[in-house]
């Protein structure tokens, strides 16, 4: 018999006999291995990315629609004011419908912005006090649309976070830590309501507190005194020099007033620091949480 001389089949997938001449299957070389997964994860991630892009995230409105009520005012940079403190309102809390509505002088007026809306408000006066618009007038529009359900919450003040900002309006306008025998007025709009001078003074005590003790002596622009004039007079009298704050939500003929006999320094209205933007939240929460209700947050594919 002839001896036959044995050859290596080569390998079925690779077309290449073995490297180490013997007749066992070689395996598919390394970049064949790595070509093989990197198709693999390509498709995965194409038929992922097919599937999510059927899937639209929808932020549902987080609770009740918030109704900023301000007071209204001739002054332009009021109306200006007060829309961008509602921005920052939108910004801290993306998803949750804010309207606003005036009491008067400017529109929208609330009556109007509460006509257009529909199913559950909750309305934050942009107001410092306790008075006739807080108890009167704001819960008497709402009463005016019995179709929608809605909640009035407490006015803005008195509260830390105005004491926070009247510091800081203090601060741009030339007020430092440490001037001696420095004193604050307090200017602030009137009221009949006797609630009204007791908020006024309690967030005289609070922004006192802010400055380390400084006095800081509430008065106001119209109604019962005393006037700017006679408390400034008579931190005078005590030998301090005196600052204006001015306790008002945005510019107007009060703020205007009351700040331009100021003997020293005169601070801007609160406008829409981020402050104030956190607290006109904090009490759409507090009159949520009052009534048992939660602003929910709900995530719904469509």
């Amino acid at each position: 018999m002839t001896a036959s001389t044995a050859h290596p089949q080569p390998h079925p997938e690779s077309g290449r006999p073995p490297a180490d001449g013997s007749d066992r299957p070689a395996g598919p070389s390394p970049s064949t291995s790595f070509d093989s997964t990197a198709q693999l994860m390509n498709r995965i991630t194409a038929q992922l990315s097919s599937q999510l892009a059927r899937v639209t995230l929808t932020a549902v409105p987080r609770g009740p629609a918030l109704v900023a009520v301000a007071h209204g005012s001739r002054d332009p940079e009021a109306r200006r004011t007060v829309r961008a403190l509602l921005d920052r309102i939108r910004a801290l809390r993306p998803g949750l419908p804010v309207h606003l509505g005036h009491i008067e002088l400017n529109e929208p007026l609330l009556d109007d912005t509460l006509a257009a809306l529909h199913g559950d408000v909750v309305l934050v006066p942009l107001l410092l006090g306790r008075g006739d618009h807080v108890k009167q007038d704001i819960p008497q529009a709402l009463a005016r649309a019995p179709h929608l359900r809605g909640l009035t919450a407490a006015p803005l003040g008195p509260h830390p976070l105005l004491a926070e900002t009247l510091h800081v309006r203090l601060t741009e306008a030339g007020w430092r830590k440490g001037v001696r025998r420095a004193g604050v007025v307090l200017a602030a709009a009137g009221s009949r309501d006797p609630d009204w001078p007791a908020d006024t003074a309690r967030t005289a005590e609070l922004l006192s507190r802010r400055l380390g003790g400084a006095p800081v002596l509430p008065a106001y622009a119209s109604g019962a005194g005393p006037t700017v004039e006679e408390a400034a007079g008579a931190l005078t009298a005590r030998g301090h020099r005196v600052a204006v704050a001015s306790y008002f939500t945005a510019p107007g003929r009060f703020a205007t007033q009351t700040s331009a006999g100021a003997p020293w320094i005169a601070a801007a209205p609160l406008g829409a620091h981020s402050a104030m933007a956190r607290l006109v939240l904090h009490r759409y929460d507090q009159a949520l949480a009052a009534a048992g209700l939660a602003p929910p947050l709900h995530l719904a594919s469509a």
